[in-house]
């Protein structure tokens, strides 16, 4: 297969790097045409020499990393210590390191870096503190309709110039780098986010920017406890500890199901004028269904999405909520993806934020895994 992927917890950043350098080499080879690392906070002010030693060793025609919280690779995640992961991979036979590369690295302002009309996959890697990117996948869907955005916004770091990016030969401590595939490179994406819808769809008929005030005529909390108590005594539990509201994305359809929402947290509740406060600006006319999300919903949502997505080794973008912080076990999502995959390659971070589509429409997530899945290329 075309992809390796490999992951070292050597507490000195030389033995790390060493290590899965040299996994990826018995993998795949030298001069990969494409490279992406993650490190941990423990290795985040290595990262200059982490990519020149990978770039050294492994001679990759292109290189992106970014800095996390916690890393993940083949079946196993780190969630808190030092370790790396490094994924490579190969688009056909060998070439020269000397080729233009297939896959090119953009560092990243705004969309405006883009080329208008681009084609193919980007794989975005951000920092939160310091780069706009809902902006900027406002502005890549106006001025790049056709390309594919998937990735995560580094984590490392609480505070601004904490986390690190690579983009080749330079590291950075803000804005944002991305790794550009040629159409027919990108594969499949897919967001999981985790949650299942609770009770019935409704049209909301009056708000105030994130702040709904009415669903089908009537006030919004109303209707909400009038789901709760019409639900299991399981859903309204579940409800009670995470509840989430999905927005549809695609009002044209007449049915929906779990892929067909961008879900977003419910804030609270305004009792006095029985409202209710989302995690995002709602319009009259929007179609919702309150969602819940715990570990068995998110294991059930993944395995759901991920049953009929082709590929052979994917890059995993998932977020600081899930984990152990999530799940009753640790390695849940990384497990799920790998067994997927029959053992294919992956590898990928923890983020402060997901990227992905969902429909048509890009998003930035919370307490979802997004996934890239590639299928075999040659």
């Amino acid at each position: 297969m075309p992809f390796a992927a490999a992951m070292s917890q050597h507490p000195l950043a030389t033995h790390a790097v060493g290590e899965v350098v040299g996994e990826v080499l018995d993998q795949l080879g030298d001069q990969p045409d494409a490279a992406v690392v993650f490190v941990t906070g423990p290795f985040a002010g290595a990262m200059e020499d982490i990519a020149a030693a990978i770039r050294a060793m492994l001679r990759p025609g292109s290189l992106v990393g970014a800095s996390a919280a916690s890393v993940l690779a083949g079946d196993r995640e780190v969630e808190g210590s030092a370790a790396v992961s490094l994924f490579a991979m190969r688009f056909g036979p060998p070439r020269q390191f000397a080729d233009e590369p297939l896959a090119r690295v953009v560092r990243l302002d705004d969309h405006r870096a883009l080329d208008p009309g681009l084609d193919g996959t980007l794989v975005l890697l951000a920092d939160p503190f310091s780069f706009p990117v809902g902006a900027f996948i406002e502005g890549v869907a106006a001025t790049a309709p056709a390309l594919t955005v998937v990735g995560g916004l580094a984590s490392s770091a609480t505070g601004p110039g904490g986390n690190r990016l690579v983009a080749d030969g330079r590291t950075f401590s803000d804005g944002a780098v991305g790794l550009l595939l040629p159409p027919g490179v990108g594969g499949t994406p897919v967001v999981s986010q985790g949650c299942r819808p609770v009770g019935e769809p409704f049209v909301v008929t009056r708000s105030t920017g994130n702040l709904i005030e009415e669903i089908a005529g009537q006030p919004a909390l109303d209707r909400l406890l009038a789901q709760a108590a019409s639900a299991t005594a399981e859903d309204r539990s579940r409800m009670a500890r995470g509840l989430q509201l999905g927005l549809v994305i695609d009002e044209r359809k007449a049915d929906f199901e779990r892929a067909d929402f961008l879900v977003r947290a419910v804030l609270g509740a305004d009792h006095a004028r029985r409202a209710v406060a989302v995690d995002a600006e709602v319009e009259v006319g929007a179609t919702i269904q309150f969602q819940v999300r715990d570990a068995a919903s998110a294991d059930e949502d993944l395995r759901d999405l991920l049953a009929d997505a082709p590929g052979g080794a994917a890059l995993v973008f998932t977020c600081t909520g899930r984990g152990t912080a999530l799940f009753p076990y640790p390695h849940h999502d990384a497990a799920v993806i790998h067994q997927h995959l029959d053992g294919g390659a992956v590898a990928g971070m923890f983020s402060a934020g997901e990227i992905g589509p969902i429909g048509h429409r890009h998003f930035v997530h919370a307490m979802s895994a997004s996934a890239l899945l590639f299928d075999d290329l040659f």
